[in-house]
């Protein structure tokens, strides 16, 4: 089988846009790939070094939203990178053939240098993290990374990466595609995109009621004054997300309502919470079941960490035969 590459940073519980725009990617990959998901600790590192207490706490949880939401430890491997120590000695030879100029052009890092103000990220860890990004990549010999096509350039910096070492020290890694997956982006409760930066989101784990305060707190269309007035579900962010969670002839039926003021916001948003609740209720069971048995959640982890570590030491083995370092 081909194999697959991905992490998330370990921000703590998910929420339905980190579901939709990654998650769900993921769950319907595990059946046709050789998959490796991993938690990306050490980049969280990159921003948030001056206080690591909340690493750990968040890994867990991430990781009890993946197993609810549908990944499945037999069919993935699911693991730790900072408990496979290859990846940073990887990162290191990755390092001393990647010019500085590659990382200085990526597309992201002057845009996120300016945008994050909270926080000091002048230190080579931010500067460098696309290196790390390819070892973690290279080290299971990747075929695909699943992304969207904005984080295209974020691939092909990796395969210029391992291009520049194979061309040094032979045929070693393979050079890994984009794999271009259907990636929504969500709006957030307040209209701006759903992220936990912006207090916006709904999370995988909040209860019926929760979802329901919440889809009562967004924005609907904004030139819709009276319940009487006709609607324009085009630009109501709460009629464009329940059309995504609902089959086709239902979201045309409650459009069309929408238009002839048949019914008015509240109910439209009365809809979309119902449809939330069904869709997210097998993953509500199953996290009420994770919850109660952390110590599996843990060793899922720690399983899948071994056995990323014993395919990360046979293809440092190579690695180091390739530079002639295998003393």
């Amino acid at each position: 089988m081909k194999r697959i590459v991905s992490g998330m940073r370990p921000t703590g519980k998910l929420h339905l846009g980190n579901y939709e725009g990654a998650l769900k990617n993921w769950i319907r990959l595990q059946n046709d790939y050789e998959c490796f998901f991993f938690v990306a600790d050490w980049h969280a590192l990159t921003s948030d070094y001056a206080d690591t207490s909340l690493i750990k706490a968040n890994t867990m949880a991430m990781v009890t939203d993946w197993l609810a939401a549908g990944l499945d430890p037999e069919r993935c491997t699911i693991f730790l990178q900072s408990l496979v120590p290859e990846h940073a000695e990887l990162h290191l030879y990755f390092s001393a053939v990647t010019p500085l100029g590659w990382l200085e052009r990526v597309p992201t890092y002057k845009e996120q240098r300016e945008n994050i103000t909270d926080k000091d990220v002048g230190n080579y860890a931010f500067l460098g993290y696309p290196v790390l990004q390819a070892a973690d990549i290279s080290m299971y010999r990747a075929n695909y990374v699943p992304v969207g096509k904005d984080q295209a350039a974020h691939i092909e910096l990796t395969r210029e990466i391992v291009r520049r070492f194979n061309n040094f020290y032979g045929d070693v890694f393979p050079e890994p595609e984009a794999l271009h997956t259907e990636v929504l982006t969500l709006t957030g409760t307040d209209g701006r995109k759903m992220s936990k930066s912006y207090n916006n989101t709904i999370e995988l784990s909040d209860s019926p009621d929760i979802i329901r305060l919440k889809t009562r707190q967004m924005i609907t269309d904004r030139t819709r004054i009276k319940r009487t007035d006709p609607g324009h579900p085009e630009a109501c962010d709460v009629c464009q997300m329940h059309r995504l969670f609902v089959p086709a002839e239902i979201a045309d039926r409650f459009d069309d309502d929408c238009r002839a003021a048949r019914i008015g916001c509240v109910d439209r948003k009365r809809a979309l919470a119902d449809a939330l609740i069904e869709r997210l209720a097998p993953i509500h069971e199953r996290l009420n079941y994770y919850r109660d048995h952390q110590d599996e959640v843990r060793n899922i982890l720690l399983e899948g960490s071994r056995r990323a570590r014993e395919e990360a030491r046979r293809v440092m083995s190579d690695v180091r035969r390739a530079m002639q370092i295998d003393w």
